[in-house]
């Protein structure tokens, strides 16, 4: 499992480096195998300075080429041999400087000095795809005028350098199978609070759409919450949220998509949001269907579906393998206008079963195997309605929808002092015990 070192710092006050916070966390239970570099740009756009055209004339041996001169901050100007159709003196620019990688598609190469068509070149003047900054090649980016110049790209473009550690979970520890669960432990070891996302501004301004919900089955599926949503304009996701996610190693799908994953993430708590209007009648069934039924997942896989396999259902039609992976007809698309969030406690032992059974592993069924905090539905789907109406993507459109029949108590632990002390083998005195567990929530 990944975490981001930037991520974790909004729940948590951090000053210590990604390599003290690695030890850290190995000495509290959660091993960390490695940290990796991240950043928003591939390059992290090193190299890469804010410069200004000083001269510009045509290219004495090619017609489709010009030379510059480049004020980059230095003592002296660079010469740059540019193809670019579009480059003038008096520009801003961004350049990129001897020894810097360009990356694309098919590899990378580094700027060197070299000679073209007898005159010599000291960089390269860019283009917005060569930096990886948007796809245009049709000419140089040129910048508004109070870019400074000497101002190194990276920080001109605010490309975000990040840290990711890789964490070996055990299979007992899927408390800490997300930002905040990490950020939990790390206060307990601390001796510190840590913050939790606020969602006190939740409310319901307008019932516009809302959908009835049936589980037939209460032991595969105890607590099923969720939360209608319309006025929906799926999008690309803003920067901070593509981000995020890039930097655990996913890729960005769509605003709404973004959204379910970026909650899952931090919560622990998988979420999955339908297109409303694939609900028929406004109706949702949590049941099994027959032996046999056909049902095509999100990755275009036809699947036969057995008789003990939970499923989400609109009616008698299957919708998504609930707590496993959503199905291609249901999904949120670029005409989705309203959709139903999903946020429930699936039984560990039926999605462990159903996703064996058909060779499945997701991030959802990951957490659900292991077990899912009945207790965070509510959180979770709140928390992300209210994220995607912040990002103006939608808005709230129903009361929460809870079906919670059999309410479960917190499992209570006998424990004993002189018994913990010779497990760990050092004497902690009782208060300090009462403290760790009070960090820990327990």
């Amino acid at each position: 499992m990944n975490i981001s070192y930037n991520w974790i710092k909004n729940y948590i006050n951090l000053d210590d480096s990604p390599e003290q916070l690695a030890n850290q966390l190995t000495q509290i239970g959660l091993e960390t195998s490695s940290i990796e570099t991240f950043s928003s740009i591939k390059g992290g756009l090193k190299g890469f300075i804010i410069g200004k055209v000083i001269t510009c004339e045509k290219h004495p041996n090619a017609d489709k080429l010009s030379i510059t001169t480049v004020d980059v901050g230095h003592k002296d100007y660079l010469k740059i041999v540019c193809g670019a159709p579009n480059v003038a003196a008096g520009q801003k620019v961004v350049v990129a400087t001897v020894g810097t990688i360009i990356y694309s598609e098919s590899g990378y190469f580094e700027i060197k000095k070299a000679k073209i068509r007898g005159e010599e070149s000291e960089g390269m003047i860019c283009a917005e795809d060569e930096m990886g900054l948007g796809d245009s090649h049709a000419g140089i980016m040129v910048l508004p005028e109070d870019a400074v110049i000497g101002t190194p790209a990276s920080d001109y473009f605010k490309i975000e350098n990040d840290f990711v550690m890789e964490i070996d979970l055990t299979p007992n520890r899927i408390d800490a199978a997300s930002h905040i669960g990490v950020a939990r432990d790390l206060a307990a070891f601390k001796k510190i609070n840590y913050k939790f996302p606020d969602i006190s501004s939740f409310t319901v301004v307008k019932k516009s759409y809302s959908v009835d919900v049936q589980v037939q089955n209460t032991i595969a599926c105890p607590r099923y919450s969720g939360i209608c949503m319309d006025s929906i304009k799926v999008a690309e996701s803003p920067d901070w949220l593509k981000i995020r996610l890039k930097a655990i190693g996913l890729n960005p799908i769509n605003n709404i998509v973004d959204i379910t994953n970026f909650v899952l993430h931090e919560t622990g708590h998988p979420l999955h949001a339908f297109d409303g209007d694939k609900i028929q009648g406004n109706k949702i069934i949590v049941k099994t269907v027959d032996e046999g039924t056909s049902f095509t997942t999100l990755d275009g896989l036809q699947r036969k579906l057995s008789s003990n396999d939970l499923m989400i259902c609109n009616h008698d039609t299957p919708m998504c393998i609930a707590g496993v992976f959503g199905g291609i007809e249901s999904g949120v698309s670029k005409t989705t206008n309203k959709i139903f969030i999903e946020s429930a406690c699936f039984n560990p032992t039926w999605v462990r079963r159903t996703a064996k059974h058909h060779g499945i592993s997701t991030d959802s069924s990951f957490r659900f195997e292991r077990g899912a905090d009945i207790n965070m539905t509510l959180f979770a789907v709140k928390r992300a309605a209210l994220l995607i109406e912040s990002i103006g993507a939608g808005k709230i459109s129903s009361d929460i929808i809870d079906v919670y029949p059999n309410i479960v108590d917190p499992v209570m632990v006998e424990f004993n002092y002189d018994r913990c002390r010779k497990l760990i083998g050092k004497y902690i005195s009782e208060a300090e015990i009462d403290n760790i567990l009070k960090y820990l929530e327990i």
